[in-house]
């Protein structure tokens, strides 16, 4: 019985493997593409883009339902339930990146106003870059048992949001807004949603760093202040 269920914990936690590294995939995808000196993204890019996607939704159901043939049927011991309980709490969140990456792929392709873009992109660019580190951090602290990793992750996310609340007020200094056009608003409304969509991203991966702690800590740090948690 003992080696069954080792079997199948070290199978739940190759599957998730697989799953984390499509989704950081995804992010570096998109990566590429906001760094590009082009806002297109070419049909073979958004064919890659939407496979991965698909394999994510799939991916998910068939994890979930591992994890939970595993907790029935091998009775495993509290550290190896925190550790698949978190693996699952984690996948919830990593899906829900995904969903984000395609999200922001779609909103790419409605701004027209190129000007208004390109006076804020390297503002988008770096709340993405640090919103994926995050992502990665938390991934790490998860699979090492590494808290500094989780905690470091925690703090970066106030960065995220403080980035995002700065970043309007640049745009609407360096364009004009009063004297632009519709299309200018709309492109405003736009790429406020895409950096929304990358905050949220940062938002899952302080998710993924708790459960991280809850898996090899076994403390539910959820809704603690920083002082608490270190």
């Amino acid at each position: 019985m003992t080696l069954k269920k080792d079997q199948a914990i070290e199978d739940v936690l190759s599957d998730f493997e697989r799953y984390a590294n499509i989704v950081l995939e995804q992010l570096d995808l998109l990566e590429g593409i906001l760094g590009a000196d082009e806002l297109k993204i070419s049909e073979e890019l958004m064919k890659k883009i939407s496979e991965n996607e698909n394999e994510l939704d799939l991916m998910e159901i068939k994890i979930s339902d591992k994890i939970i043939r595993t907790i029935v049927l091998y009775n495993p011991v509290a550290s190896d339930i925190r550790k698949l309980i978190a693996c699952y709490r984690i996948i919830i969140n990593l899906e829900r990146i995904g969903d984000l990456v395609i999200n922001i792929t779609r909103s790419i392709g409605t701004i027209t106003n190129r000007e208004v873009y390109d006076s804020i992109s390297d503002v988008i660019s770096s709340t993405l870059i640090q919103s994926i580190n995050m992502v990665k951090k938390s991934l790490l602290s998860y699979t090492h048992n590494d808290k500094e990793y989780a905690i470091w992750t925690i703090k970066n996310d106030s960065i995220v949001d403080e980035i995002n609340q700065k970043l309007f007020k640049k745009a609407i200094k360096k364009s004009h807004i009063s004297d632009e056009t519709k299309q200018l608003f709309l492109s405003f409304v736009t790429i406020k949603d895409m950096v929304s969509s990358i905050e949220r991203i940062a938002d899952h991966a302080t998710n993924i760093a708790e459960a991280a702690v809850y898996s090899f800590e076994g403390k539910d740090i959820r809704h603690q202040s920083l002082d608490e948690q270190s």
